[in-house]
């Protein structure tokens, strides 16, 4: 086992009227913290759906651990083949390399506080999928960036037959 101790020199404090907002609804994600401003220990992000809106669709990372806190209302989240449902106060953590995917549960809004861990530069990935939605990229496009923000989409008869 390997401890990974993160260097940096500052509390991490972000306020929530300033905090940049990548999309918005039914699928908004507020960018709270990112690995460089947390020496590697983690990114994380708040992501707020409404009305059973899709949060990401099955992937996973090969480096990090990814947790989901639901703050409100409720959500469901695949790990491995298996689909969670969460409400207030739930927390799922997925390993690395386990197959997830998250969204609002049909019928209600979710509000989930996610974090990676180790970190990942993870906000240009949400800022490219802002681009997405406007039609300035390519739903493709994602492809190519998969590597780089270790974000690996693969298929999951169990999260389609559920979505």
């Amino acid at each position: 086992m390997s401890l990974f101790v993160p260097v940096f020199d500052d509390s991490v404090v972000v306020r929530d009227a300033d905090a940049e907002v990548a999309g918005g609804a039914p699928t908004a994600i507020k960018l709270l913290a990112d690995s460089s401003a947390t020496g590697g220990a983690l990114s994380t992000v708040r992501a707020i759906l409404t009305d059973g809106a899709d949060g990401a669709r099955p992937h996973l990372h090969q480096g990090s651990a990814e947790m989901f806190y639901v703050l409100g209302g409720a959500a469901e989240v695949l790990s491995g083949e298996e689909i969670v449902t969460a409400g207030p106060g739930d927390l799922v953590v997925v390993p690395p390399r386990m197959p997830h995917a998250f969204a609002a549960v049909p019928g209600s809004d979710a509000d989930i506080l996610i974090v990676i861990t180790p970190g990942v530069e993870r906000f240009e990935y949400f800022r490219h999928l802002q681009r997405i939605r406007l039609g300035e990229a390519t739903p493709e496009s994602l492809l190519e960036v998969q590597e780089l923000y270790d974000n690996h989409f693969l298929e999951s008869p169990a999260w389609q037959v559920r979505r």
